[in-house]
């Protein structure tokens, strides 16, 4: 961290921001500061270049023609993959997971080459998926079921320098049939989760915290909102 403050990138919330999920970057900086570590959001946007000196980076969802914009734009100004390069952590939300994929095609067939952070393919499925996501984690270091809104067509195809983040209990996940969800390469990771993710899940938050601090664990922190907002969509989740 730069001067034991923690920097937060938010990566083109401009156009990758449909969702709401810029709440992730909100959600890690309240618990840092909780922590009692200080934290800041740098918005990265179309008018800025991405830095590669950040400390842990949130990219969230958008439809087919904000996805090429943002696509275009990481590949012009790659700091990110500099970032990811150097171990510094990633979180890609639902569209987000595609645009650091190979290749996604949008709905109209159209083929487009992403920035390559992730070994997978992206492609449309002949139907939507909509709805509660239940998961288990299926990465050292999370023991919680994961849980989150999907709402995607497209259908990711994990290559074998990726790994599942996580194997559905209930819901979609990544849509191609083998019942996983998400996606982790190195430092970076993908879901495709809605809600916030990290809102959700504090145990991903933290995991996400722990590597852009270099800590091997953080103190626990007593949030019962938190855990009655988890049984709640989780019940939700269940009766889908």
């Amino acid at each position: 961290m730069s001067e034991s403050t923690l920097r937060i990138g938010l990566v083109l919330p401009d156009v990758m921001g449909t969702y709401g999920d810029g709440g992730n970057a909100l959600v890690l900086k309240q618990r840092a500061r909780m922590r009692g570590i200080d934290a800041e959001i740098i918005q990265i946007t179309l008018d800025d270049e991405v830095p590669d000196s950040l400390d842990v980076y949130a990219l969230g969802g958008a439809e087919d023609y904000a996805q090429r914009l943002a696509t275009r734009h990481l590949t012009r100004y790659p700091g990110l993959q500099r970032a990811a390069a150097a171990g510094r952590p990633v979180l890609a939300i639902c569209a987000a997971i595609q645009v650091l994929g190979h290749w996604y095609e949008t709905s109209a067939g159209e083929r487009v080459d992403g920035i390559s952070l992730f070994d997978l393919t992206t492609a449309p499925q002949a139907q939507r998926s909509i709805g509660e996501l239940i998961t288990t984690p299926a990465v050292d270091g999370l023991t919680a079921p994961l849980t989150g809104f999907e709402n995607h067509r497209g259908g990711t195809t994990l290559g074998t320098d990726a790994r599942p983040l996580a194997r559905v209990r209930s819901g979609v996940g990544n849509g191609v049939g083998d019942g996983a969800e998400g996606v982790i390469q190195g430092s970076v990771l993908g879901t495709y989760m809605h809600g916030p993710a990290l809102a959700r899940n504090p145990e991903l938050a933290d995991y996400l915290l722990a590597r852009a601090t270099g800590s091997d664990s953080l103190a626990p922190l007593n949030l019962p909102e938190v855990e009655r907002l988890r049984k709640e969509r989780l019940a939700v989740g269940r009766r889908g």
